[in-house]
């Protein structure tokens, strides 16, 4: 893509951010679904998430559960295969976006900032999202391949989404001047840190405790109603709902 010049930049996580559920996540069910995914892996995940539905035990603790599944599961499959259950995802979810997040991306599109997507999820199926939603670049997880056929290393993103968004920012030359960024967990603080406007979507524990010590603005939307939350004099009030 073309540099833009010194525009401002937004950046977005995706999972749980834009899209209301995980990418990831709905890429294992789907593996499973299409016959991709053994019974034994999948039934690792169902109970892992059963786990943490319940609340016996921590987000984090089912999504590992979950990458290592898939991630055991991936090796076996053609690109074409993988390209198959991402088409199948990206169908069923593609517009099962936040209210929030989808009329701010598009306030801010209409503002003139480029947006960048930052996610965790594997690059097939961010690129989808990413391209549907308007955004002008996007940095995400990629399985390498070789040979025709995945090696089993990766680049995982969630890792590093301070650099690979300093990296869209280099590129594009984007303006730091009134950035914003959205994220919902805690593997989104390092890029949330750069930008003028951290907003905290829906945290998970982890960035609402980081969120509340900094005083970042917080933004919660169950069912259809949209709360947003400021700090003034160290508490959080209600400032708006929508």
């Amino acid at each position: 893509m073309t540099e833009r010049g010194d525009r401002p930049f937004a950046v977005f996580d995706i999972d749980g951010t834009v899209i209301r559920w995980q990418l990831y996540h709905s890429m294992a069910d789907n593996l499973a679904r299409m016959g991709f995914m053994d019974s034994k892996n999948h039934q690792l995940i169902k109970d892992a998430r059963m786990i943490w539905k319940r609340r016996a035990g921590g987000f984090s603790d089912y999504e590992k559960v979950l990458i290592e599944s898939f991630d055991q599961t991936v090796v076996k499959l053609s690109m074409a295969q993988l390209e198959a259950v991402v088409e199948a995802v990206f169908d069923e979810y593609k517009e099962q976006a936040y209210t929030f997040t989808r009329d701010l991306i598009t306030k801010l599109k209409a503002d003139g900032y480029l947006l960048f997507a930052v996610s965790g999820s594997p690059v097939q199926i961010v690129s989808k999202v990413a391209a549907f939603y308007g955004f002008d670049a996007f940095a995400a997880s990629e399985y390498e391949y070789l040979n025709k056929k995945f090696t089993g290393q990766k680049r995982v993103i969630a890792r590093e989404k301070r650099q690979a968004l300093e990296a869209l920012i280099k590129k594009f030359k984007a303006g730091s001047k009134n950035s914003l960024g959205v994220g919902d967990t805690y593997s989104d603080i390092p890029m949330l840190e750069i930008v003028d406007r951290p907003i905290a979507f829906n945290p998970e524990r982890r960035l609402f405790a980081h969120a509340k010590s900094h005083g970042w603005e917080i933004v919660l939307e169950r069912k259809d109603m949209v709360y947003k939350l400021r700090q003034a004099k160290g508490k959080y009030e209600l400032a708006e709902t929508d």
